[in-house]
């Protein structure tokens, strides 16, 4: 008998796995309106401003553009044999925050956060708060700069000192993207904020 049912579970599983990954938020254009979608967000992004002094709105803004809020976002293929064949990805970014393996070693190592993972919010949030504090420790850069916070972030720190995003024209549009982004994200979270901060209150005294 047991054998009978052990094949549809199998095929139920994989289905099952999916529908507990998080979607996007619905409306990504307000940050209000994601986090009264997603209050946890709004949690760990709160943490993460506690721990790391990053206003809330600059690393969202640079993880929408990173990723769109997708847990398993990856970066495109790379392409052999004048681009017929799929070879691999560009590079190891992935997840939310689409960090690469080696920056992500180093927070993990840095921070002793050995069971974070880039397909967590949380963790993920807590990456970027990481990473903007020492952009702003090496490099001078405000955390409140988001056009050349996302500058650091995509360039490394190194390739920020030596200035490598002169070279690169649509990578400072992009940048100027992140920042109108992070602009309009702290404009709506000023209208939200009170009112999320109560929720949070009342959810981390009554569970």
């Amino acid at each position: 008998m047991q054998k009978k049912f052990l094949l549809p579970f199998c095929c139920l599983l994989p289905l099952l796995l999916a529908g507990c990954a998080t979607s996007p938020p619905k409306d990504s254009s307000n940050i209000c309106e994601i986090f009264y979608e997603k209050r946890d967000w709004y949690d760990a992004a709160s943490d993460m401003k506690d721990r790391w002094g990053v206003p809330i709105h600059v690393p969202m803004a640079m993880m929408y553009q990173e990723s769109s809020f997708r847990h398993d976002a990856l970066p495109p293929r790379d392409y052999v044999f004048f681009g017929l064949i799929p070879w691999g990805r560009v590079s190891s970014a992935y997840g939310y925050s689409q960090a690469k393996t080696p920056t992500w070693q180093d927070y993990v190592r840095e921070t002793g956060n050995g069971w974070a993972s880039r397909e967590d919010f949380d963790d993920a949030m807590d990456f970027m708060g990481w990473f903007i504090s020492k952009s702003n420790k090496i490099n001078g850069v405000s955390k409140w700069d988001a056009y050349a916070q996302y500058l650091n972030y995509h360039e490394g720190w190194g390739g920020y000192k030596k200035k490598s995003y002169n070279r690169k024209a649509w990578l400072k549009k992009v940048a100027s993207r992140v920042k109108e982004r992070s602009l309009r994200y702290a404009g709506q979270l000023k209208i939200c904020q009170e009112d999320l901060d109560k929720s949070w209150l009342w959810r981390m005294i009554f569970g």
